[in-house]
């Protein structure tokens, strides 16, 4: 198993990059796809988020409101990392354990981590354990034109979450290979073809144990 870390800023376009590498083989994590299964109704981030923010997070049929919550988190610091105490410690956990289901696999494993070179940036143990860092760098202009025509945002939100957001230098700063999601459709498979080649070649990667306790 060779497991590579896939990131970049909102509007990057990671998508994009993570859906080429399995139509050539790979195998994808997606920790918002984690983080969306976890607040389902019934989940336990989905009962801890309502048990602290209130049921006006909630939309008529018990799905969260995410508009809403980012309405609370992203003017208010503490309730941010309040959010990120009650849904990253469940999420890491089934990442991991995903991690080792695989740990026999003979296939590529792309991890899809929008906050990996944070966790990096803060030190202490490593969430997981990668053979290498891929990210996915573009222009700021192109970010926000892409926010605001495909997800809706008003242009003053999409520049705040950028904004919010690690540089874009610190993350190309800790890449091992970067692709430039800027330039058209066919010279971006040509990078994601170079950067599967490349990702084939690291050495294989121990399956991320859970941290001790205490």
């Amino acid at each position: 198993m060779i497991v590579i870390g896939l990131t970049g800023g909102i509007g990057s376009g990671k998508s994009t990059v993570s859906d080429h590498l399995v139509d050539r083989g790979a195998l994808l994590i997606d920790a918002d796809q984690i983080v969306r299964e976890l607040q389902a109704p019934g989940e336990i981030v989905h009962a801890e988020m309502v048990g602290h923010f209130g049921p006006n997070i909630l939309c008529e049929d018990e799905t969260l409101n995410r508009q809403a919550v980012a309405d609370i988190v992203f003017a208010d610091k503490e309730a941010l990392r309040r959010l990120n105490e009650i849904v990253h410690p469940p999420v890491n956990r089934e990442i991991r354990k995903r991690i080792r289901e695989q740990a026999d696999s003979e296939n590529l494993l792309v991890l899809d981590i929008p906050l990996l070179v944070e966790g990096i940036l803060a030190g202490g143990p490593p969430r997981y354990i990668v053979s290498g860092i891929l990210v996915v760098d573009t222009p700021t202009e192109i970010a926000v034109r892409r926010l605001v025509e495909h997800r809706g945002f008003s242009e003053e939100d999409a520049r705040s979450r950028i904004a919010a957001q690690v540089p874009s230098e610190k993350r190309l700063a800790l890449a091992d290979f970067v692709v430039d999601n800027s330039v058209p459709l066919e010279e971006l498979r040509k990078q994601v073809d170079a950067a599967f080649a490349w990702a084939s070649e690291l050495p294989t990667t121990e399956p991320t144990p859970e941290p001790e306790e205490g």
